[in-house]
């Protein structure tokens, strides 16, 4: 399996409240998850901080009932990272709700469990996984937004919302409400086809093809901490103007 990931701090912000991580399970099994916390400097760090370590507990807590989840069907691999987000979502709040100074605290989470050439997926928010095949991209996950909503509605075109001034405005987030509701997806993910995880500080600056072209390159001999790196810097040669995190995994 080739995998890596990069976050940074972009080029205006102070504190960089994007959290990600990549784990191994065995050499088909492996699950990442990237995280854009919201709320203040602090109260950002600590919600995708949180809700890291709470969806990584709970997959090793399952890992080791059923190893690298062999055995496991889709339902409950589904199930699975279901539990993963939502249990997230209340170490979050209630650490919110405990501490006036974290109060409204929250973070975007998109996740998944890459088995063999299947892809279980999972999304509260507006950071993003695409999939990139054969020369195409496709974006599986939907955002949580108020301008996707919008464009849903068709009061907006795709291209009006990328500029809106609420592109920003997101209209689900782990940790801001007691409960939450995150969208599960699947896929495949043969060789040679990548699955991407970003933040929308990436989303906001680079467009999906020129996703699909860095991260194509990797099949053309670049190698893959390379791709990931141009996609961080081309964020941020266009303004980096939030955080950037971005995870490339392939089987």
């Amino acid at each position: 399996m080739l995998f890596y990931g990069k976050t940074d701090v972009g080029k205006k912000r102070a504190v960089n409240q994007d959290n990600f991580i990549v784990k191994k399970y065995s050499s088909d099994v492996l699950f990442a998850v990237v995280c854009d916390g919201m709320g203040g400097a602090s109260g950002g760090n600590i919600a995708s901080a949180l809700a890291i370590e709470t969806f990584s507990e709970i997959l090793d807590e399952c890992e080791k009932k059923h190893p690298a989840f062999f055995g496991m069907s889709e339902d409950e691999l589904l199930n699975l990272l279901f539990e993963a987000a939502t249990e997230a979502n209340r170490v979050v709040y209630e650490q919110a709700s405990d501490d006036p100074t974290l109060a409204g605290m929250g973070t975007t989470l998109v996740g998944c469990i890459i088995s063999g050439e299947h892809s279980y997926v999972v999304n509260v928010g507006d950071s993003r996984l695409y999939v990139v095949d054969n020369g195409d991209i496709t974006q599986v996950t939907h955002d949580h937004s108020y301008v996707q909503y919008l464009v849903d509605l068709g009061k907006l075109t795709p291209e009006e919302a990328k500029h809106s001034k609420n592109k920003n405005l997101i209209t689900r987030a782990v940790g801001t409400e007691k409960t939450v509701g995150p969208d599960l997806f699947t896929c495949d993910v043969k060789p040679g086809v990548y699955a991407v995880l970003c933040s929308d500080g990436l989303t906001n600056h680079v467009e999906p093809e020129e996703i699909k072209d860095a991260v194509s390159a990797i099949n053309n001999g670049q190698d893959i901490q390379s791709a990931c790196e141009a996609l961080i810097d081309c964020a941020n040669s266009r303004g980096g103007l939030d955080n950037i995190t971005a995870v490339i995994l392939s089987i």
